[in-house]
């Protein structure tokens, strides 16, 4: 079998009309016959380039509304007649078939109709194309000797091929397009699949695009890549890099993170708003009037784990930003926002030669997504959704009413322990987070955690208040962070002991809300 393939006849048919004539006299100048469907067949004739409808093919008119008009013999076998087959040359030589060489098909738009929040189901079936994928499939498998060319930005590179082999394709160009070719059609299949089950958890298909290889992932012993899906919110692997070597594995992990706290923070508050992530845990964050302060409360946190982690601000970061994120002894691998001046990026690469600034755009948040962890055997799935704090719904069952400012750091305190790993328990003041215990195996260390690492912090916090991320199960947890000076706890309850915390707060005079949800982390 020879590495190039003449090409004598191609088949165009596509949705996406753009490029389609220069693509169609590109073939023609090539001496290339083409035949076409529909709309494709109309603006490639009224473009003076020569075409054959497909009707003329197979001796039979698109028919059912378009339903049917590819799926036949004529067309199929000349996409799959093995070219070097005794017996296959002979059978397409007595039915008259002549081989299709190159198909240019792009699939009816399926995804882009059931996005529309008022197609009808009619409109989103007549979207199911059949024929498309059938003939890209035949293509495909027959790829040693027929081209498949799926998406315009194929286009330039198959014409590049055919000028520069005098009407050619090479075999590695055809084992790649029909790779292509089958994501296409695995991708195209998944939506539909998607949408036919309405939620049924039977079966489910995970489907991205490579967008890079990494070096390695958590360490240097594994392999990594990253993929991307059609995610329309802010996110981390579709952000714009402006500056810093590669992303790492762990760099995309808490980047996301970063930008996913800041998300929830800035959308409670509508405020300035940053965190600071290292190992996946939060480990400063804040809300506050500017961007400057709430920067620093952040930092100051904690500055030692804060140091060689990952920060991102809901605000465009400035020069004047950039120059306070890289004064002093700071260093940070990863700055995430949503856009920066190039004055900014100028200033943070002449401070950290190799720090990695990511613009997200819009910090738009999806309003729930599908989380899929792989796990030995198969993976797991949950719906996700923004953490929102909803002080007006939470029961007040111990304590003074708590304050305007209380209720502030309530809410920040719960956003926090929502993203820590569980168990969990943040504690906050004046809109910002001054300690946490993460990653705990029971609360009560958590509880020491949290307190240990705010220190100093709590000996001079405003009534600071604490939250949970589960509730408490026995009292214990409570009294060491009311010892510490916590003037108002946050947590789920629906312990069987509630009314001992309960009890507790009543005692100390510490105000006690129950959100009735909980929050956990792994």
């Amino acid at each position: 079998m020879a590495k190039t393939n003449k090409i004598h006849r191609a088949l165009l048919s596509v949705s996406d009309k753009s490029g389609i004539v220069d693509f169609a006299r590109s073939l023609h100048a090539l001496d290339i016959e083409i035949i076409s469907t529909g709309g494709t067949a109309k603006i490639i004739a009224k473009s003076g380039i020569p075409v054959t409808p497909v009707e003329e093919v197979t001796g039979f008119p698109e028919m059912l509304d378009g339903r049917v008009k590819t799926l036949h013999p004529m067309i199929h076998g000349g996409l799959l007649g093995v070219r070097d087959n005794k017996e296959h040359k002979k059978a397409m030589a007595d039915y008259e078939i002549v081989p299709i060489d190159l198909i240019c098909i792009d699939l009816y738009p399926f995804e882009a109709t059931v996005s529309k929040p008022d197609a009808t189901e009619a409109e989103i079936i007549e979207q199911i194309d059949i024929g498309g994928p059938a003939m890209i499939r035949s293509a495909a498998k027959n790829f040693k000797f027929v081209t498949v060319v799926t998406n315009t930005s194929q286009y330039d590179v198959v014409l590049e091929s055919l000028k520069k082999s005098k009407g050619k394709t090479t075999l590695e160009l055809r084992r790649n397009l029909a790779n292509a070719a089958f994501a296409r059609t695995a991708s195209y299949d998944k939506t539909i699949s998607n949408w036919m089950s309405n939620n049924d958890a039977t079966s489910l298909m995970v489907e991205g695009a490579l967008h890079e290889s990494l070096r390695y992932g958590e360490n240097p012993n594994q392999i990594a890549n990253v993929y991307t899906q059609n995610e329309s919110g802010a996110n981390i692997i579709n952000a714009t890099q402006l500056s810093g070597k590669a992303m790492s594995y762990n760099n995309y992990m808490d980047a996301a993170a970063a930008l996913e706290l800041v998300q929830d923070l800035h959308a409670n508050s509508k405020l300035p708003s940053v965190a600071f992530i290292k190992h996946a845990n939060p480990c400063g964050a804040a809300v506050y009037k500017t961007l400057k302060e709430a920067f620093t409360k952040a930092w100051d946190c904690d500055p030692l784990a804060a140091f060689g982690g990952i920060v991102a601000l809901s605000d465009t970061v400035t020069a004047h930003s950039a120059k306070m994120i890289s004064k002093g002894d700071r260093f940070i691998e990863v700055v995430v926002a949503p856009s920066f001046s190039d004055k900014a990026v100028s200033i943070l690469k002449n401070r950290w030669k190799n720090v990695r600034v990511l613009a997200t755009g819009d910090l738009k948040q999806e309003k729930s997504w599908t989380q899929v962890k792989s796990l030995q055997g198969g993976f797991v799935t949950q719906d996700c959704h923004p953490v929102i704090a909803k002080p007006k719904q939470w029961n007040h069952v111990a304590g003074p009413n708590p304050s305007r400012q209380q209720l502030f750091d309530a809410k920040v305190a719960w956003i926090c322990v929502a993203h820590l790993k569980s168990n969990a328990i943040s504690i906050a003041s004046d809109g910002a987070l001054i300690g946490g215990g993460m990653g705990q195996v029971d609360r009560v260390s958590a509880a020491r955690l949290a307190v240990q690492r705010a220190s100093d912090a709590l000996s001079t916090a405003r009534k600071p208040v604490a939250a949970s991320d589960a509730f408490f199960p026995f009292a214990d947890g409570p009294e060491i962070l009311i010892n510490e000076g916590i003037s108002c706890i946050v947590q789920p309850g629906g312990s069987v002991r509630d009314k001992d915390t309960i009890q507790l707060c009543k005692e100390r005079n510490v105000t006690l809300l129950l959100t009735g949800e909980r929050c956990f982390r792994h």
